[in-house]
């Protein structure tokens, strides 16, 4: 078994041991939880200074690093022909820095679950169950896998959710099963569309390699995906486009995206904090990676057409995540709303389809992942404590909770942009892309980078507004004495989750060259994919 492999398998080896050990152990659950998650992080670090940052991959299998490819399931179709199923796996420069940011998020959740008393033995089984799910996603080459890995995610967020939330868990979990059931499914009718499309030149038969469905010259002449011959229409648009449109709206729920955003709000609110942590710090970024995978990669004619639309939805999802974060009473929500703003910037570098925007949009999704997830466990630390995440029933919390409200500034700080952090420069490299654009002739003008650069002042004036009601000024809580007495500050568990997160939040935006190193190939690889039809 490959190195890679471990990697994805290590939380189901720990998934099964937490459900064979009695529940006279259920002390044990976290520790052996923590145990692998630790050295599933080790292995992700080593995988990262072991990666050869030269090859590119996207869509050359020799451009793959820690590739392991072995028949999965072989089937004789008759006329058909055979089924071919492959366990394919491997990592580029994109899918790196997500498996490395997944496993310390990860680490996190498991940090920010050690006060679990409901039920330890099935929530850490279904978080490990999730842990295997994401690795999987990250590193599937082959389309049935990659799905396989997607439906499996969903199974344990909907129950983590549903039986650890808050008040209305049932709802928020039944919604983000809905939403997300309904890309999958739209997901899998592209899937069989390519799968009858492409054929291995190899073996003669259909198969789900990624690969060889970006390659033009495994397709099928007159096959329904076909790019040289397609005459396929549906209601007079290109089969490919409505393929290409019925991925990315898949994918898009997962950024999300605005209008199918809905359920984020709702999901992080009743959720517990662990899983708005992981949710934040990863779920979210299975939408980028899966447009940037699978929506650009296999279908890139298509994506030089539809960019202006996918960067006007950018823009939209900046500007109308940052207007709602402003407007928000609850502390949870108003970061939610947050992160559908910050991931905007993500569909906007992408669609710029320049070098700097499409950095910028990999490197705000690494730099997104781990301060979201710092600020979800800052939102959790006072909402244990009171159980209370209404704004204006906080003022003056500097005075008693100093190092929390240092913790609180500096993700704060380093969420809105500030130079010096990392978020600055994945949002400056999109701006930058985004302007750059019109003199590449990627057809986005340059009034979006404007859009963007709007969305970067709201984000200022939403975090700087709610660090001012809530922590300056004469203390005034809502729950008067008790809550002063209950409001203690961050003892070292809470600190020593945080301090990685905001650590690594200052030195991306120093040095962002660790991650810009590890990616610059692919980026430029798949740029190469789609320039031709520009």
């Amino acid at each position: 078994m490959g190195l890679l492999s471990i990697l994805i398998f290590l939380p189901l080896v720990a998934t099964l041991l937490i459900l064979a050990l009695p529940s006279a152990a259920r002390a044990s659950y976290k520790y052996i939880a923590l145990g692998f998650t630790v050295v599933q992080f080790a292995l992700s670090l080593f995988l990262y200074q072991q990666f050869d940052p030269h090859l590119g991959g996207i869509n050359q299998a020799a451009g793959y690093q820690f590739v392991e490819q072995l028949s999965w399931i072989r089937l004789d179709l008759g006329a058909i022909g055979q089924l071919e199923i492959d366990y394919f796996i491997g990592i580029d420069g994109i899918s790196l820095p997500l498996l490395v940011l997944s496993t310390l998020v990860m680490l996190m959740g498991i940090g920010a679950s050690w006060q679990v008393e409901k039920s330890p033995k099935g929530y850490f089984a279904l978080l490990m169950l999730l842990n295997m799910a994401v690795m999987g996603i990250f590193s599937a080459l082959d389309f049935f896998l990659f799905y396989v890995f997607y439906e499996v995610m969903l199974l344990p967020l909907y129950f983590l959710i549903g039986i650890w939330g808050g008040e209305r868990r049932e709802y928020a979990a039944i919604k983000f099963f809905i939403y997300t059931l309904l890309g999958s499914v739209l997901m899998l009718l592209v899937i069989v569309g390519l799968y009858f499309s492409v054929v291995n030149p190899a073996t003669g038969a259909h198969t789900f390699n990624m690969l060889l469905m970006m390659d033009p010259n495994n397709y099928s002449d007159g096959s329904f995906f076909s790019l040289l011959s397609n005459y396929h229409e549906i209601f007079g648009v290109p089969a490919r486009m409505i393929g290409f449109v019925v991925l990315f709206f898949a994918f898009a729920i997962k950024v999300p995206i605005v209008p199918l955003h809905t359920w984020l709000p709702d999901a992080h609110v009743e959720a517990p904090t662990p899983v708005s942590i992981i949710l934040a710090g990863i779920l979210l970024k299975i939408g980028g990676y899966g447009i940037i995978r699978i929506c650009y990669s296999i279908f890139p004619d298509v994506a030089a057409q539809a960019n202006w639309w996918i960067a006007l939805i950018g823009v939209v999802s900046i500007l109308y995540g940052a207007l709602n974060a402003l407007a928000q009473k609850d502390l949870k929500r108003m970061i939610a709303y947050s992160s559908v703003s910050h991931m905007g910037f993500v569909l906007l570098g992408i669609a710029s389809l320049t070098a700097e925007g499409l950095s910028g949009a990999m490197f705000q999704m690494v730099s997104h992942g781990f301060l979201s997830a710092a600020l979800f466990f800052l939102v959790g630390v006072i909402y244990d404590r009171v159980h209370d995440r209404y704004i204006y029933n906080f003022r003056g919390l500097a005075s008693i909770m100093p190092k929390y409200t240092a913790y609180v500034a500096i993700a704060f700080f380093a969420s809105l942009g500030l130079p010096g952090f990392s978020a600055f420069i994945g949002e400056a490299f999109v701006i930058i892309g985004a302007f750059n654009a019109e003199s590449m002739s990627t057809g986005i003008p340059r009034w979006m980078a404007l859009g963007g650069s709007i969305g970067i002042l709201l984000s200022a004036a939403y975090f700087l507004w709610t660090l001012q009601r809530m922590f300056f000024g004469e203390t005034r809580l809502q729950g008067g004495k008790a809550w002063h007495r209950a409001l203690t500050d961050l003892n070292r568990r809470e600190q020593f989750i945080l301090f990685p997160a905001l650590t690594l939040a200052l030195l991306l935006g120093i040095m962002p060259s660790l991650v810009f190193h590890k990616l610059n190939a692919s980026v430029l690889q798949l740029l190469e994919v789609i320039k031709p039809y520009l």
